[in-house]
């Protein structure tokens, strides 16, 4: 088990889940986000269980990103888990797209990302040990309606954290991409469409905790939408641009 980690997007959804879920298992946790008044009211409910540290930070600034996060691996004597799970699903349907919308997509889930896992990177490969979680998606399978820049986001973390896999794992350094599917979170609670094969929250927190400690190099889930996902890649275009047209988000 780790000693320590930090945790992005923990006032919310899965990262204040493993957020949790890693406290109470004797993890000192670096819980950031935007909200500090959720993760100091998510301390005190962990008080007697296990630690959470509230860290303020926009991931949107990548330059704040970087040196924050250094700044607590220099305090803690080293963070052992880092896990990049900050993200915002924003509407880009291509008839309309906001540069707006597109932008923070990038800013967040591209460059915010990014820095996240880069800040400690090299500490941890000079260290010989530390491990790197990238939480994407299996909506960065394929570009989907109304989703174009989201799922071009989680396509770049994907292909991000495979090339950061091969490059440190020689070095001691674990490296893990997430592929959640549909889970019941605040950010999802506005959707319109389906979204089969939905989870309740704890549900995917329990998958995604035991994946991070055994060390896997990919984990998504569920399988039904992870085989859905796998076969969809094999689509030809015209067919894959049919079928997500007629069941896409945007569809009833």
């Amino acid at each position: 088990m780790f000693k320590t980690a930090l945790i992005t997007g923990a006032s919310g959804g899965i990262g204040r889940g493993l957020a949790a879920w890693f406290a109470r298992r004797g993890v000192k946790v670096f819980g950031a986000a935007r909200r500090l008044e959720e993760l100091e009211a998510l301390a005190r409910e962990l008080q007697g269980q296990g630690e959470l540290v509230p860290v303020k930070l926009d991931v949107a600034d990548a330059r704040a990103t970087l040196e924050t996060i250094r700044s607590i691996d220099d305090a803690c004597g080293g963070l052992e888990l880092v896990v990049a799970n900050a993200a915002v699903a924003l509407e880009t349907p291509g008839a309309a797209p906001t540069w707006e919308a597109v932008e923070r997509i990038l800013d967040v889930n591209v460059r915010g990302a990014a820095a996240t896992l880069t800040a400690v990177a090299d500490r941890m490969a000079s260290r010989g040990r530390g491990h790197l979680v990238g939480m994407s998606s299996l909506g960065g399978g394929r570009g989907a309606p109304r989703h174009c820049a989201y799922s071009a986001s989680k396509a770049f973390l994907t292909t991000f954290l495979e090339g950061l896999r091969i490059d440190l794992v020689p070095r001691g350094v674990q490296v893990t991409t997430i592929h959640p599917g549909f889970v019941r979170t605040p950010g999802t609670a506005g959707n319109t469409f389906k979204m089969p094969f939905l989870l309740e929250l704890d549900d995917a927190v329990e998958r995604i905790g035991p994946a991070i400690l055994r060390g896997s190099s990919e984990y998504s889930f569920p399988w039904q939408s992870a085989l859905v996902v796998s076969l969809s890649r094999m689509l030809p275009n015209a067919l894959w641009d049919r079928a997500a047209r007629r069941l896409g988000p945007g569809r009833d």
